[in-house]
Order: C-alpha cells, then structure tokens, then sequence
C-alpha cells in the first residue's frame, strides 16, 4: 500500500449538462455561464487554491443517440448541446493560472494529426508545459457524420486508427527537431539549425504527412496523454501509451482488477506498471454532520433530470426519441460505442444478466461517496489501496462543488496525507511523474533522433546566401522504418 498523497482533476465540460443533468436548473448553479470566460477564470483559481493538478475538460463532436434519431430532448436538456471547444479556452486559462494542468479532449477524427501537433505544441508552450490530451476514439455516430465520415468505424478499428494517429504525432513531437536545434544565434543569423530539423514523410493507411513539424520542441515535447477506454482494446492502447488513465469503476475491488489487467499489459510492452497513473472518477456529498449530507443529497436529487441521464447512455434511445424499457438486457442492445461503461456496469452486477436500468442507475449514482470529510477520506484511502493515483472529482453544480471540496474536504485529506499541500515546480508530467519528458521505454521514444540518423547529417551544412545553411539531405525513408519499427 503506497502512502503518496492522491492527485485531483476537476473533471468538466464547456457546456450547461456535463455529467449531473438537470443541476443546471438550480439557482446557484452556474454551469448555465459557461460562455463567459470570467467565469472560467475564477473557477480556475478557485481549484488552484484548492491544489487541484489538473482541469480535465470532456468534449464531444456530436449528438447522442441514433445518428438520424430526433435530437428534441438533447436540446432541451442542455445535455452536451450547445457546447465550446476546450481548446480555445485553455489558451486564455493559460494567462490566468500558474500551477494547474490543463487538459483536453480531442478525438481521432477531429483534428488531422498535423494540424492537431501544431495545436497542443503551441499550447504546450504557452503553459510553460502544463498541457495534456485525452486520447479519444468518439462513441458518436453523428460525430462520425459531421467529418466526412458515412457512420462510426467499428470500435476495435477506431483503436487501430488511433494507434496511427498517435504514430504520426510521435513523429513530429519527438524526431521532426533534435535536441539542440533551437540555436538562438544572433550574431551568426541562425535562430534554429536547419541540419538538426527534419521531414518525417509519413505514409499509412489513414495518413500522409510530410512534415517538418512547424512548432519547435516545447516543454514537454509530447503532451502527458490521458486515455479513458475501458474495454479489452481500450485497455490495450492505454497500456502501450498512456499515462494518465480515467476510469469510472463501481467500487475499489473492480478498479484494482483494471488496474492490474493494464499494468500486467503495460509491462509486456517494455513499459514499468509506475509509467501509468490511474484516476478514478468520484462525486462528493460532503457535510460537517450526517443531517447535512442528507439534507444535501436530497437537494441535488429533487433538481436531477432522470431524462438527462437516459439519454447521455446512449443506449436504448430509438429514432423517434423513445427509449426500450428498462428491464431491457444490455447484451440485446447494439453497442459501437464506448464499451468500458458497460463491462463495469456488468461487473457490479451478480447473479443476473445487467439491464437498461442498471446502466441509467449507474449513471445516476457513478461514484457518488456521502459522508462527512473523515468518512470520505476512508472511501478514498479504500481506491488508494487498491492501487488509485488519483480522483477526477465530478461536480454536481459549478463552482459550489469545488469551493466546497476545498473548504469542508481538503483539510482532513491533507490531515490524513491524502492530499498534497503544495505544488511541486515544474511542467505537468514533471509535477506528476519527476520529469519534463516521456520516459525512454515510452513508444513515441523511438523516433528521438531516427530522422537525424537516416538523414546521415554531415559535420557541417553547405552555406547559402546571408548566412543561412541548407538541408538538401533527402531523408532515406525506407530506411527511417527500419530503423525505428523494423522490416516491414
């Protein structure tokens, strides 16, 4: 059992209806203000205060439900719809914030890789290193549609699709610049050498890219990669490159089952079970007394759209805005979406084959702990035996929820040294993990330096007019393949 304190995410979404549906309602919930970019600002420093690690924004790129299904309810429910791009936003977190992480989602469809490395790399620059993506694989088949696409690839595909997607991206963060490209030189007129720079002419099934990447290293060359899939090949990828996991299990025990599985795989692909960081996603009640908890508890109940949460399962829900009955078996039910849920669902159930109603009951109550300050820190001592690393903590209203986790929760986790009291210094992975880069065993590792070896670079750069120098040494790509991924 480790004794390291946990760490903590703010889990949130640009949007009225993230998780907890219907809390918009309440008048002190103001999700509702979610374009304004004040309110964004004080949220940030209201979870600085409280040593929050990271805010972790969800997204999505399209509707849940069928893909020609009516769309009335989401609507209306706020759930999701309307909703803003968090990446627009974490660059003005940037200037307001020094410490937090700032990490986003981003799925494999949205964004060409290239266009996406620009993206991150600036943003990773612009928070001195503070920047993290969540690698997603979309669950949405109107979000299939909205890129050129006639409907969601299969699930297990959209794996295969990510694992070269993120091939392309390790490319350009770690081999397009060598270490000691950026030169700065005024005097000899060289800001960056054009030796120590390269092309990384990508083929694969999905992309072509020529590159050089057009951003110089940043802080954290490769972004700290989060990861949420839950199924068999989800857990895979998360095995081979993740190192942060989100994960929503329904008590301890299944999350120490998870756990193991991804760290048993993460070790059979050259990686060390401590290269991955697991957090489990929680929402607090807290009170001082149990007449409190209840009395709050009662409150977010009576403002909770059972609707919202039907709906945000994904499953169930027909064309014409109907759902199947609860007593409905999951295993009857067309599933090409994110399948992690599911399985958890089914692992919390004994004896019987998992329902509707049991995964609409999850979504109601996932990871509800109650209880005054000392009987959650029990629950949470209980994940971090389990091998937890840390809580997205799921809010009901914003920003009550938070002020209220730093005022009622994080004295006794602090007093129980489950919570840190300080920030270390430093970039994300650098306060999470001890160090500003990923790791040598690390796949995107292999490309460091690959391009600059099969470029054969010479001593010296012919010169050019004004002082500059030329890079005329065609990459050998047949060669660059061998060398960092073996014959093909």
């Amino acid at each position: 059992m480790t004794d390291t304190p946990l760490a903590f995410n703010a889990f949130l979404m640009n949007t009225p209806s993230h998780i907890h549906h219907g809390q918009w309602r309440h008048p002190d919930a103001h999700q509702v203000d979610f374009n304004d970019l004040q309110f964004w600002v004080g949220l940030a420093r209201t979870l600085e205060d409280g040593l929050f690690d990271a805010m972790f924004f969800a997204d999505v790129t399209g509707l849940y439900g069928p893909a020609d299904g009516r769309f009335d309810a989401n609507v209306t429910e706020g759930l999701q719809i309307p909703s803003n791009d968090p990446a627009v936003l974490i660059s003005a977190l940037a200037l307001a914030t020094e410490n937090i992480g700032l990490a986003y989602t981003s799925n494999i469809m949205q964004n060409p890789p290239f266009n996406f490395a620009r993206q991150i790399s600036t943003l990773d620059h612009l928070t001195a290193g503070r920047v993290a993506w969540n690698i997603v694989t979309s669950t949405q088949e109107n979000a299939a549609r909205n890129f050129n696409l006639p409907g969601l690839v299969d699930h297990d595909a959209r794996y295969d699709w990510a694992d070269e997607y993120v091939d392309v991206l390790y490319q350009l963060w770690e081999g397009s610049w060598d270490e000691g490209a950026v030169l700065v030189d005024r005097i000899g007129n060289r800001y960056a050498d054009p030796r120590r720079v390269h092309k990384i002419h990508h083929r694969s099934d999905h992309y072509a890219v020529e590159g050089p990447h057009l951003v110089q290293p940043s802080p954290q060359r490769t972004p700290l990669l989060f990861q949420a899939g839950g199924s068999p090949r989800g857990i895979a990828f998360a095995a081979r490159h993740a190192e942060a996991v989100f994960i929503t299990t329904p008590n301890p025990e299944v999350a120490r089952r998870h756990i193991a599985d991804t760290r048993r795989l993460a070790r059979s692909s050259g990686r060390r079970p401590e290269d991955i960081l697991f957090f489990q996603g929680l929402t607090f009640v807290v009170g001082e007394t149990d007449d409190e908890v209840r009395a709050k508890l009662a409150d977010y109940t009576a403002y909770s759209s059972v609707l919202g949460y039907q709906l945000h399962t994904a499953l169930g829900v027909l064309p014409d805005g109907s759902q199947l009955p609860p007593e409905t078996p999951l295993k009857d039910i067309p599933n090409n979406g994110g399948r992690g849920h599911v399985d958890w669902v089914s692992a919390a159930v004994d004896g019987r084959e998992p329902t509707l109603g049991d995964l609409v009951g999850d979504r109601i109550r996932r990871g509800l702990v109650a209880g005054t300050p000392d009987r959650i820190a029990d629950v949470l001592a209980e994940y971090r035996a389990a091998g937890v690393d840390g809580i997205n903590v799921i809010n009901w209203r914003l920003p009550g929820s938070y002020e209220e986790f730093n005022r009622l929760l994080l004295p006794t986790l602090q007093r129980r040294g489950l919570a840190k009291e300080a920030y270390r210094p430093g970039t994300l992975r650098r306060k999470l993990f001890g160090t500003d880069r990923l790791p040598d065993r690390h796949p995107a590792a292999r490309y460091r330096g690959a391009f600059a070896t099969a470029a054969a670079v010479p001593d010296e750069a012919p010169s050019v007019p004004d002082g500059r120098h030329a890079d005329d040494h065609a990459l050998d790509v047949v060669g660059v393949r061998e060398q960092v991924e073996g014959p093909q």
